[in-house]
């Protein structure tokens, strides 16, 4: 198998290399000031990445002038797909009023106030510049607040660039005092709970792992934390970066479990940065400075102009409950689509998410923690993902490589027909190499 797989990559690699000659050449320049010729690990992917020059609704367009309908949604932050109209006028709107204005602006106060409206746990919030900003912030407010130190985070867990918990961790991972658990486990959790309970500040999930393979949390694990949280006074945060999206009032409305702080970023700031964190009135009110021995929180770019007035005009006049509902259904019938061919062909392919978020898997076994494989094992995954990310790219479709998607409003029920079919044509001619 090991050969004739090794074949078919080396057979799809050529066929991308060869057709694709403009964005090699800017990844070769690309490469003489930048280490790989990259700025962003996630976009990299061998033998090297597509450099897209246009978007335009749920279409990109690469250098070499190839259109691909796009299935990867910039990570789950282009939810309103690349060019809509509304979202443009707002920034256009921004920009001609002036940018870098150094002082509250026309549009900050109504977001927050619309984000509140929404979320369960946000009594009150603030903003900054990512998700990853939002997370480290949450995580020092909880320090700060309980006087604790340790943190407890989740295997598989991705909460930004200096909080990644996939595959053991990275070298420059924050150096907090972490607690890893059992993601889905409530026992092996629990367990851990009881025995750094005193010490705990905080203890940081994803309502459903991203990064992690697009697992649902079970309802019954998050209120289990909860439930700890509560009786050892542990700040309880939400990760909803991504998750947000699947609910008018993210995850935590839609599974009716009220985190004590949660964390946002992502699409909410309609396509450019965005971060924002909060909860708790006693615990957000220690930024509130007109109080005495307020904390400070900074950030020049918090409040920009942009991220406010697009994120307002987005969340309040496109992305209503209605429309989150619709792209969950997209979604279902997607993911529900992938599952029915995998058992049709009897191939071990199968796809967890929840709503507009789809993972795909070479299993057919039903996945809700990280999968840690055998060293083989994963190394047969890799490179079925990689000959299955050439194949849809070949036939203009682009998703990320790991085989994560976030469905834009772009998308249209032709477009999950087409990946439908796509994928069945994938199954039907590669199935010597799946089975």
């Amino acid at each position: 198998m090991n050969v004739s797989l090794d074949a078919a990559l080396a057979e799809a690699e050529s066929r991308y290399v060869a057709a694709n000659p403009a964005s090699l050449a800017r990844h070769e320049a690309a490469r003489g000031a930048m280490p790989g010729g990259n700025t962003r690990t996630v976009l990299h992917y061998s033998p090297f990445p597509l450099a897209w020059t246009k978007g335009e609704g749920a279409v990109l367009t690469d250098l070499d002038g190839h259109t691909y309908t796009d299935f990867l949604g910039e990570y789950s932050a282009g939810l309103y797909g690349h060019s809509n109209p509304k979202i443009q006028a707002a920034l256009r709107r921004a920009i001609d009023d002036g940018t870098v204005l150094g002082g509250p602006n026309v549009y900050e106060a109504e977001l927050a106030g619309l984000l509140k409206s929404r979320f369960p746990s946000l009594q009150s919030l603030r903003f900054c510049n990512s998700g990853t900003e939002a997370n480290v912030f949450a995580l020092m407010t909880a320090q700060a607040h309980t006087g604790r130190k340790k943190i407890m985070v989740f295997d598989g867990g991705y909460h930004g660039g200096v909080l990644y918990f996939g595959h053991g961790g990275i070298p420059i991972n924050l150096p907090l005092d972490w607690v890893i658990a059992p993601y889905n486990d409530v026992e092996g959790s629990l367990d851990l709970i009881r025995r750094h309970g005193s010490e705990l500040a905080a203890i940081l999930v994803e309502p459903m792992l991203g990064s992690g393979g697009c697992l649902p949390a079970r309802k019954d694990f998050l209120g289990a934390l909860r439930q700890a949280a509560s009786e050892l006074d542990i700040i309880l945060i939400f990760d909803e970066v991504m998750t947000s999206r699947l609910s008018s009032g993210g995850l935590q409305a839609a599974l009716g479990v009220t985190p004590d702080m949660t964390t946002l970023g992502k699409y909410l700031g309609g396509g450019a940065s965005f971060g924002a964190f909060g909860g708790r009135a006693d615990i957000m009110g220690h930024y509130d400075p007109e109080k005495p021995g307020y904390w400070p929180h900074a950030g020049t770019f918090n409040n920009n102009v942009l991220s406010m007035s697009a994120g307002l005009t987005g969340l309040r006049d496109i992305y209503t409950p209605a429309a989150a509902m619709e792209l969950n259904a997209k979604g279902d019938r997607l993911r529900d689509g992938l599952n029915a061919l995998g058992e049709k062909h009897d191939v071990p392919l199968s796809s967890t998410g929840y709503g507009s978020f789809i993972g795909l898997h070479f299993t057919k076994e039903i996945v809700d923690r990280p999968l840690h494989p055998s060293a083989e094992v994963e190394a047969t995954h890799d490179k079925l993902h990689k000959l299955m990310h050439l194949d849809f790219i070949a036939a203009g479709l682009f998703f990320a490589r790991r085989g994560y998607m976030a469905l834009s409003l772009a998308l249209t029920d032709g477009d999950i027909d087409r990946f439908l079919a796509q994928t069945e044509e994938f199954v039907t001619s590669r199935r010597p190499l799946l089975v």
